[in-house]
């Protein structure tokens, strides 16, 4: 089952960010699977959003790898389509 729009209008804003290079890979990431993200995604992304800048950006250019409760299925799902775009 697919989000809603108003789901998806507050992920977002929310997912807004300081770095060009961040929004960048959001955006892309959005334009590509908007249209597939569950719920279990969207909590996903929740989580990664809640990271600053710089590690977010760690994160989507494989500097580094999600630990702690960051360590989880659905997130690393999420985290290799960001990857991909």
């Amino acid at each position: 089952m697919t989000i809603d729009s108003g789901i998806l209008s507050r992920l977002r804003w929310s997912a807004r960010r300081g770095l060009l290079e961040n929004d960048l890979i959001i955006e892309r990431f959005f334009n590509r699977f908007a249209q597939e993200l569950t719920m279990d995604d969207v909590y996903s992304l929740d989580q990664l959003f809640d990271l600053s800048d710089n590690d977010l950006l760690d994160l989507f250019l494989s500097r580094k790898e999600p630990t702690g409760h960051l360590n989880q299925p659905n997130v690393l799902k999420v985290l290799k389509q960001m990857r991909q775009v």
